[in-house]
């Protein structure tokens, strides 16, 4: 999209007074929506793709329900997932058949992720991947409400990669309250729980696709990031972040290295931000 794409903000004024303005916007018919993400893609019609965004508001809203255990603004997740749904605007090919609240649950997603990841003071701990997956899927995987028992710790372990003293660690600092998946009641949000955003089984194929892709394009701009980076650089990156055990600290690398913990950090930082950018220059965006 050329040019900008003017959306309700809701950091402004109230935010129950923005969900319900998100409610009252129409929903697109599968045709309606096929016919502004054409007129987006072959005339980069601005006033079709803030249709295609604003119709999809609410879906952001009700996604953002479910991060509300971690401790951050609804406002704030609403916002970032707004970005994510934009970014699935502009990638949305009305040809594979798939309807665009499937393919957009991905991109919003992943900037709620994402937020989280840069902003919750907890997420820290969760330094590995499998770590990370523990931390958003754990709360999914749980059975019941509740304490974790023996053997649901033992299987959530498994299946996540991780040893069962960190699946309680994690729970235990993740004790905010359980959040529906669906919605309660009889208000106007019931017409878009979950069950409304599933995709027809002939569009999963689809879904996969673009999300290979993406996964592809990720792992091919990290390994062209590190192989821009000095040898130390290369080592300190793969010792603290890319290691799935056993992740260095700060203070065991300056004593690799023989210089300062904060020297270790500066460089860090520094080859942090030269990765930042080659992968972002990779995907075609601008960071």
């Amino acid at each position: 999209m050329t040019n900008a794409v003017a959306l309700p903000n809701p950091t402004v004024g109230s935010l129950e007074s923005y969900i319900q303005a998100v409610r009252a916007l129409p929903v697109l018919t599968a045709e309606q929506e096929s016919d502004y993400a054409r007129r987006l893609r072959d005339e980069d019609d601005v006033d079709a793709a803030r249709m295609l965004v604003m119709s999809h508001l609410r879906v952001v809203a009700h996604i953002a329900r479910g991060y509300m255990g971690y401790g951050l603004q609804q406002a704030d997740l609403i916002q970032e997932g707004n970005i994510g749904l934009m970014k699935a605007v502009k990638r949305f090919d009305p040809e594979r058949g798939v309807r665009l609240v499937s393919f957009a649950i991905h991109w919003i997603k992943a900037e709620m992720h994402e937020f989280i990841l840069r902003n919750w003071r907890m997420v820290r701990i969760a330094t590995t991947k499998a770590q990370r997956k523990l931390f958003f899927n754990l709360r999914s995987m749980k059975q019941a409400l509740g304490t974790l028992g023996p053997d649901e710790v033992k299987h959530i372990a498994k299946e996540l990669g991780v040893k069962p003293e960190e699946v309680i660690e994690m729970e235990t600092r993740i004790n905010g309250g359980d959040v529906a998946l669906e919605p309660v009641g009889d208000d106007e949000d019931n017409n878009y729980g979950p069950l409304t955003y599933l995709a027809d089984p002939a569009a999963e194929p689809a879904q996969q696709l673009e999300h290979k892709q993406l996964e592809g394009l990720r792992e091919h701009g990290l390994t062209k990031a590190l192989d821009n980076l000095d040898e130390r650089s290369r080592r300190i990156i793969q010792a603290r972040w890319l290691a799935e055990d056993n992740a260095r600290t700060l203070h065991d690398l300056a004593a690799e290295y023989g210089v300062s913990a904060e020297r270790i950090r500066q460089i860090e930082q520094k080859a942090m931000q030269k990765m930042k950018s080659i992968i972002a220059a990779e995907a075609g965006e601008t960071v």
